[in-house]
């Protein structure tokens, strides 16, 4: 059990590393933001004083280790725009991600996940037709076309719920159900067959041979055995749903850490965008990193995997 998880460590080791060059070298490749912080009549030397109290104005591999130690003793660095620490600038902005990604992710499983069992006990009924539907709707449709979808329907024509934003508490249904919608989709269809698995095994058979009432083998022998798989997954979509926010944010104007990395990324504060995706990740591997210890803790045969 120690070797795996020490395996599982590097390579999330490994994962940080890796995505810290790779934004290091993107965010650069956006352009100086010294160009949206100064005038067109700005002379040279306030140029390069800019870039100097920026730090920019040093090599690439001068500024990564600079960047890294910095990470390291958790200082993002100051925020180009604001002008002020960009961890400061990130905790104001990352509860309203984690609401979100954390709304999406339990309505994803209470609605996803009945209906898939639903679905394969009414195999080819009415019920399996509108799972299948939702399924289609849900991994077909852009998520920012369902938004705006919503939007029209239910905030403008309707008048149900705010069109945007994060305000009052139903502010936050319509981004809920945009970003959740897809999980919902892949819960759906993952515990369908799942569950189609199981009851067509010999257990089920003969425990319906015996006269075990119906209710019973669904939901006491069936859905237990079934329900591994979609938990799995279910596991896995907490770090997606955290991390993927970021068109439902754009969408819905919800203040969160999406919208804050395109705001970073037209203003060139690449510090911001480097927190912002370090951050991202962080989240997506802490939950990936969890799942792996729960699964060695449930299936032996992981651990010598």
């Amino acid at each position: 059990m120690q070797r795996f998880l020490v395996r599982r460590f590097i390579i999330v080791i490994i994962t940080l590393f890796a995505v810290s060059v790779i934004i290091f070298i993107m965010a650069r490749a956006g352009g100086d933001p010294r160009s949206m912080l100064l005038d067109d009549y700005a002379t040279e030397e306030q140029w390069d004083d800019l870039g100097k109290a920026l730090g920019i104005d040093r090599p690439y591999y001068q500024q990564y280790a600079i960047f890294i130690a910095d990470v390291f003793r958790g200082d993002f660095g100051q925020s180009i725009k604001e002008r002020r620490p960009v961890i400061n600038v990130i905790s104001e902005r990352v509860w309203a991600t984690l609401q979100l990604g954390l709304a999406a992710f339990v309505f994803s499983v209470v609605i996803g996940i009945p209906l898939g069992v639903l679905s394969s006990v009414r195999r080819g009924g009415m019920l399996d037709m509108t799972g299948k539907v939702v399924a289609l709707i849900g991994q077909s449709a852009p998520s920012f076309w369902l938004g705006i979808m919503f939007i029209f329907w239910f905030a403008v024509k309707l008048g149900w719920v705010p069109p945007s934003g994060r305000q009052e508490w139903n502010s936050i249904i319509l981004p809920m159900v945009t970003l959740g919608w897809v999980f919902i989709a892949a819960n759906l269809r993952l515990m369908r067959s799942a569950m189609l698995d199981v009851l067509d095994s010999e257990y089920v058979k003969l425990a319906r041979a015996k006269g075990v009432p119906n209710r019973v083998i669904i939901w006491k022998h069936a859905f237990r055995n079934a329900l591994i798989p979609p938990l799995t997954f279910a596991g896995v979509n907490l770090g997606s749903l955290i991390t993927g926010s970021l068109t439902t944010e754009l969408v819905f104007a919800w203040p969160g850490l999406g919208q804050l990395a395109v705001q970073a990324l037209w203003s060139f504060d690449y510090p911001v965008l480097q927190g912002v995706v370090i951050v991202f990740t962080l989240m997506y591997v802490a939950s990936a990193f969890l799942v792996d210890i729960l699964y060695a803790y449930i299936d032996p045969r992981v651990r010598y995997a």
